[in-house]
């Protein structure tokens, strides 16, 4: 049985979805396409931590799914704008990882996972696959990926 581990941006599958379609991603649909016929090695969600109930019951959710759900907190600077990256962090899982599964899962339309899907199928023999929102997905994330999924209504509520 294939061995997948799956890392999901949140915040970036969030705001492309309600940028694309104003709907959610719908992380249990995901769940059982990513994960049919295939052993589920390890799965992340990264998040921004505001302390709101709603927040808490949608982390609660992608628990009960099967994801670890992994906070950094909600930093707002001076001019207004709002700081919570994890593409170090999804960096460091993923490499971590590497070398226990088949298959490397992204969620996420960013750019800069380009280098690490390069990384991992040169260094570990890794295939990646990659889930983000049509026309909001970086075009090198789309072909640094061995499959690329677009996120479409089938995968939405």
């Amino acid at each position: 049985m294939q061995k997948v581990a799956i890392f999901a941006d949140v915040q970036n599958i969030y705001y492309t979805c309600r940028h694309r379609y104003q709907k959610h991603f719908n992380y249990s649909a995901f769940w059982q396409q990513a994960a049919a016929n295939r052993m589920v090695v390890a799965a992340y969600a990264y998040a921004i931590e505001r302390g709101d109930a709603k927040q808490r019951g949608f982390q609660q959710i992608l628990k009960d799914i099967g994801f670890q759900v992994k906070l950094k907190p909600y930093i707002q600077r001076s001019d207004g704008s709002a700081k919570g990256d994890w593409d170090v962090g999804i960096t460091l899982d993923v490499l971590e990882l590497a070398e226990q599964v088949d298959t490397v899962i992204l969620l996420s339309g960013d750019g800069d996972f380009q280098l690490l899907l390069e990384k991992v199928r040169q260094r570990y023999r890794v295939s990646s696959e990659v889930y983000g929102v049509a026309g909001l997905t970086a075009q090198t994330l789309v072909q640094a990926a061995d499959k690329y999924v677009a996120i479409d209504e089938s995968l939405l509520i």
